[in-house]
């Protein structure tokens, strides 16, 4: 990473461990300032206990970093009072209005001149006009710009979001999305925890984990590649047939439905190859060749992945 680059978090070593359970093991990660950062992984992989560690919200049991200048072990409420928390949960008051939500939170962090701060949130995102709705009225997608603004209430410079844009319908997840892009040009810095891969591939980098294991980690558009598969699709009658029949074949390393066709994957491209020619006989289903993709990686890291409850570690 470029020397010039200022950066946001720098960890080493983190690790947390609840009674026999490793949920964190020897995380290391650098963020720089303004980046997107998505944390990537199956539910109950250890994401967002990596992320409220680098918050300042947890201590880790062994490791050492900063974020946003702080010391994670011995200035955590200097990080928190940095950090915007937005959860998976609407966790606002229902029965407040939007204003009155707005300036609780704002009081909360003892903003100065809290009632003009108030209004320019309600103005950035669009707000104002529905100000005085009871918050328990809202839709998703307005909750969700409620949420963000009430993060965004006291100038965080780092920004963390819990599965941001469940539950909303496609047109607010694009503008929520379009609302963090501009504040990462702003220069916060934004660490996305999520399972989705829609949420996912917003991010500049990601970072894979599995079962508090770091996996992988680096830019988006260079996951699948760093990965190794080789993908094909196929289109056509009777897939579901040909889909048990391809699994454990030379060279398939895994077999994913995706939408009306089926991806066939593998880290032998050569091999795989050879069983697609052997197989791609049938004239009413079509194979075409497909560009690294971030979710067949995805399945692909977590089915290479054992629970170490599960298997009893």
């Amino acid at each position: 990473m470029n020397g010039d680059v200022e950066i946001a978090i720098d960890a080493r070593g983190i690790t947390k461990v609840y009674g026999k359970n490793t949920v964190v093991d020897n995380f290391d990660i650098r963020v720089p300032k303004g980046a997107i950062y998505g944390f990537l992984g199956p539910n109950g992989s250890g994401k967002t206990t990596t992320i409220r560690i680098l918050c300042g919200l947890l201590t880790p049991d062994a490791g050492e970093g900063t974020c946003v200048g702080h010391d994670i072990r011995t200035e955590p409420d200097k990080i928190k009072a940095q950090v915007g928390y937005m959860t998976q949960k609407f966790s606002l008051y229902q029965d407040l209005t939007i204003r009155e939500n707005l300036d609780f939170v704002a009081r909360m962090f003892g903003v100065k001149k809290r009632r003009k701060r108030v209004s320019d949130a309600l103005e950035s995102l669009g707000l104002a006009d529905r100000s005085h709705q009871l918050a328990g009225n809202l839709s998703g997608g307005w909750k969700q710009r409620l949420a963000l603004a009430s993060c965004l209430i006291h100038d965080p410079k780092l920004l963390l979001l819990d599965e941001p844009t469940a539950g909303v319908d496609p047109k607010a997840r694009r503008d929520f999305w379009d609302e963090i892009r501009r504040l990462s040009k702003q220069g916060v810095t934004v660490l996305v925890s999520t399972h989705y891969m829609d949420e996912a591939v917003q991010c500049d980098n990601i970072a894979y984990i599995a079962y508090g294991k770091k996996l992988i980690d680096g830019p988006s558009a260079s996951i699948a590649k760093q990965v190794g598969l080789t993908t094909y699709r196929i289109e056509g009658k009777h897939l579901s047939d040909l889909e048990e029949r391809i699994k454990g074949l030379p060279g398939v390393a895994q077999v994913a439905r995706f939408g009306t066709g089926i991806h066939v994957s593998g880290i032998d491209a050569a091999t795989l190859g050879q069983t697609v020619k052997q197989i791609a006989t049938d004239e009413n289903r079509k194979w075409s060749m497909q560009p690294e993709g971030l979710e067949e990686a995805f399945i692909y890291l977590m089915t290479g992945s054992d629970d170490p409850i599960e298997a009893g570690e």
